[in-house]
């Protein structure tokens, strides 16, 4: 029984995001690139059921933001079998300690969050060394912290084209696909168009600029569960959707399950916890792209 219950809510909140996904992206300005959005599953916390049951209404991009856990669930017999087109992301921050593993995990389709060009370094001699003579090369996104915020991770805005040069130009196992952020969480859309989403659109310009490359190769990947729809709307061609299809997250320690509550979750747990509320008061906006 309650597998039939799982199954009917994901596939209707399933469903219910795929539709706001395309209606968003019919509301998008004529002058950006027409790269259909990709929608991401972030299943961080959920079982390798809830996968599955994503996966059998047509999801097919998953995304999770620890290694130990994607290493886990990726590998899981469940989503083996049953998910054999599975596409991986990793959404979260990578330390170099834990790329071998990471890059270990089978169906690993994007790395979203390659911050430095050390850290390309080390994903890009790491996965030589793991795929020995496969031509196969990997995915990555660039991380760049919009907000300029110190909790969050990723590249000075001024450091875009370096970094993306240093990658394309040294990075022969890697194929790079786009720019990444986070931003600044409960930004007030009433207030205009999400800055750092803007910020992104004027990166990605200046990088075609200077790398001359074509700007509808070059993906965005902005937005979550509460602002998806304006980032679609904007130019995002990637994003990052948990709570809406899967449910709130469960954390292990939170103050629900602990009669000594623990300190709050950190900001990027924090954000995944906004209410439904805070997303309808989200007015549709459509900026051009400069």
């Amino acid at each position: 029984m309650w597998k039939v219950a799982m199954s009917e809510e994901v596939g209707k909140a399933l469903q219910s995001v795929v539709e706001r996904v395309n209606q968003a992206a019919a509301r998008r300005p004529k002058t950006l690139p027409t790269v259909p959005p990709r929608l991401v599953a972030v299943s961080k916390t959920k079982p390798p059921e809830m996968v599955v049951e994503a996966y059998k209404q047509g999801q097919r991009n998953f995304g999770e933001n620890y290694v130990n856990e994607l290493v886990d669930k990726a590998s899981d017999p469940l989503i083996l079998e049953s998910c054999p087109e599975i596409k991986w992301h990793f959404i979260g921050h990578l330390q170099k300690n834990n790329v071998n593993k990471l890059l270990g995990v089978p169906n690993l389709f994007l790395v979203e969050t390659v911050d430095s060009a050390k850290l390309a370094d080390k994903v890009n001699s790491s996965w030589q060394r793991i795929r020995g003579s496969s031509s196969q090369r990997l995915k990555v996104m660039v991380q760049i912290n919009t907000s300029g915020e110190q909790s969050k991770h990723g590249l000075p805005p001024g450091d875009t084209v370096n970094t993306v040069k240093h990658i394309v130009s040294q990075c022969p196992a890697l194929i790079f696909s786009g720019l990444m952020t986070i931003g600044r969480y409960g930004y007030d859309l009433t207030l205009g168009p999400n800055p750092d989403f803007q910020m992104l659109l004027s990166r990605r310009q200046e990088l075609c600029d200077s790398l001359k490359l074509p700007l509808e190769e070059v993906e965005l990947s902005m937005g979550m569960s509460t602002d998806f729809e304006h980032a679609i709307e904007v130019g995002s061609t990637n994003v990052r959707v948990g709570s809406v299809i899967f449910g709130n997250r469960e954390y292990p320690n939170s103050a629900a399950n602990t009669p000594n509550p623990s300190p709050a979750p950190s900001p990027e747990k924090t954000s995944k916890m906004v209410s439904e509320e805070a997303a309808k008061k989200m007015t549709h906006l459509t900026v051009s792209e400069h």
